[in-house]
This record gives C-alpha cells, sequence and structure tokens, in this order.
C-alpha cells in the first residue's frame, strides 16, 4: 500500500495488526539542529506528514507516547491478529487434516473425529501463540532502546511513523545520507 499524503489517514499494511504505522525508524544525530533540520526536510522532500515526525531531545517530555503514540491501536492489533492468525492456524489444521486422512494415515483414518479435533485445537493454538507474538511487538525493542541511549548519551532522535515499509526504507535512506545512526523495526 502506498502511503497517503499529508494529513490523510491510512491504515496499516499488515492486515494482522491495528496500528495505522507498523514501520517505524529511530534516527539518532548528534546535536538538536542537525536533527531539527533533517526532520523537517524529510518532510519537505518525501512527502512524510509533519504528524509522523517526532523529535526526542535529552529532557523530552511523553518520550514513550511519541516512540508508541497508537494506544488503541495496539488493542486493535492484539485482537486483530489473535482472532485472524487463531483462524489461519485452524484451517491450517485443517489442511493438515485433509492431507494425512488422504495419506491414509492409519491413526487419522481410524480415528478421524478425534484427528480432526486434536489438528484444529494445534492448529488454532499455534496461530494465537503466533498471535501474541505478533501483538508484542519485539522488533519494537532496539527502535526504543536506541532513542532511551540517544537520550542518555545527550543526542537528539527524529522518530518516524510510517505508513509502510517502503516509506521507512526511504525515510531510513534519507536520513542515514544526513549523518543519523538509524534504527528500524521489521
Amino acid at each position: 500500500m502506498r502511503a497517503r499524503s499529508k494529513g490523510s489517514m491510512a491504515m496499516s499494511d499488515i492486515p494482522v495488526t491495528g496500528e495505522v504505522s507498523n514501520s517505524k525508524l529511530a534516527a539518532v544525530f548528534d546535536g538538536r539542529r542537525a536533527a531539527q533540520d533533517a526532520a523537517a526536510a524529510l518532510c519537505r522532500e518525501l512527502d512524510v506528514a509533519t504528524s509522523q515526525v517526532k523529535l526526542i531531545a535529552p529532557g523530552s517530555a511523553d518520550v514513550d507516547i511519541k516512540l508508541e503514540p497508537e494506544g488503541g491501536g495496539i488493542w486493535r492489533t492484539i485482537i486483530l491478529a489473535h482472532m485472524w492468525l487463531g483462524i489461519w492456524g485452524a484451517v491450517l489444521g485443517l489442511l493438515a487434516f485433509g492431507l494425512l486422512y488422504w495419506g491414509g494415515v492409519p491413526f487419522i483414518v481410524q480415528s478421524p473425529v478425534a484427528a480432526l479435533l486434536v489438528l484444529l485445537f494445534f492448529g488454532a493454538t499455534a496461530g494465537l501463540l503466533l498471535g501474541g507474538l505478533v501483538s508484542l511487538r519485539p522488533d519494537h525493542d532496539r527502535y526504543i532502546q536506541a532513542t532511551h541511549d540517544a537520550m542518555e548519551e545527550g543526542r537528539t532522535t527524529v522518530v518516524v511513523h510510517a505508513l509502510s515499509h517502503e516509506q521507512r526504507t526511504r525515510a531510513a535512506e534519507f536520513l542515514s545520507a544526513r549523518g543519523a545512526d538509524v534504527t528500524q523495526t521489521l
């Protein structure tokens, strides 16, 4: 999905999440002025909305909200990820049952109801566990830690809440070219 123009809201480019921005990056600069200039140029030259870009300097207030502003979106992600991945897990369990039954596996053929229930249960459970992993967003740990480390070192971070992987990649390349140390989420 392409990013929309400034000011418009877009939906996630990952269908099992409920956040508008799944792709984030932290670009750490040595000085506040360099970070401000880079943020302004990013918005101007790459058509990134100013609401997608946050500046975090040492002593900034509401750092956690600037890093993860979508509290409601996170709850939607928890629900959607579990729902969709649980369903897909159950479907894969059904497919596994069909393949095993077609293949003539003795336990499956002799006890089809029990085998079907077991494969549905384990498939759905695996999907729900994967939904939990998606909800935890372990890829965000590096991004958050890079920002907190920069604050402790007296450096300034430009945080970008990209609307797509493509937009995040372009922003990362743009900010790296301006001398930033960039950390990205998946």
